[in-house]
């Protein structure tokens, strides 16, 4: 593998925000096999037909950081992927899903405020590894869950391609995704 860099970075436009405005959990094992473009961006599954659950995540205190992990002794690297998210609102239904989102190992498909999808744990999936469920102790303090999870892959997470507001996958041409709304 060459590790020779072949492009430069300009300074940017202040024109993007931060945030997360989706979550999308697929059960790991459904994407068949992951397509990859020529910009090292998510085209397709190598399945026919996979269900998405979509998580709407509205406040400020949800986020995505990958830390880069390399050692040079080992000749190693990897990325760590942390997606930290807040659901407001406890329920006995949320409750039953706590438990297998927590017990399973899901691909997690992010949708960013600008607009961006990308994939996180698609290699290896990703595992909650903390939160809280919390009913607050004055009335404007959170009544719900935060999450956390993490995926600990070969590559940051990719983009996809094609995806647009509401729909990450809407510019895969084999694969059908459908999307289970989220309910209350």
């Amino acid at each position: 593998m060459a590790c020779n860099i072949t492009a430069g970075r300009n300074e940017e436009c202040l024109n993007n925000t931060g945030g997360i405005r989706n979550a999308y959990f697929v059960n790991f094992g459904d994407l068949g096999g992951v397509t990859y473009g020529t910009d090292d961006e998510i085209t397709d599954f190598g399945t026919a037909s996979v269900t998405a659950y979509k998580f709407e995540l509205n406040a400020t205190t949800n986020s995505l950081e990958q830390t880069i992990n390399a050692s040079r002794d080992n000749g190693t690297i990897f990325y760590d992927q942390i997606l930290s998210i807040t659901l407001k609102k406890m329920s006995k239904e949320f409750n039953k899903q706590l438990k297998l989102v927590s017990a399973g190992r899901p691909y997690i498909f992010v949708e960013d405020n600008n607009g961006n999808s990308y994939a996180v744990g698609i290699t290896n999936g990703c595992s909650a590894n903390g939160g809280s469920i919390v009913t607050g102790g004055a009335l404007g303090d959170l009544n719900g869950y935060t999450l956390t999870f993490q995926g600990q892959e070969p590559s940051p997470a990719s983009f996809m391609e094609g995806g647009v507001v509401d729909n990450p996958f809407a510019g895969f041409a084999t694969t059908s995704v459908t999307i289970v709304e989220g309910t209350n």
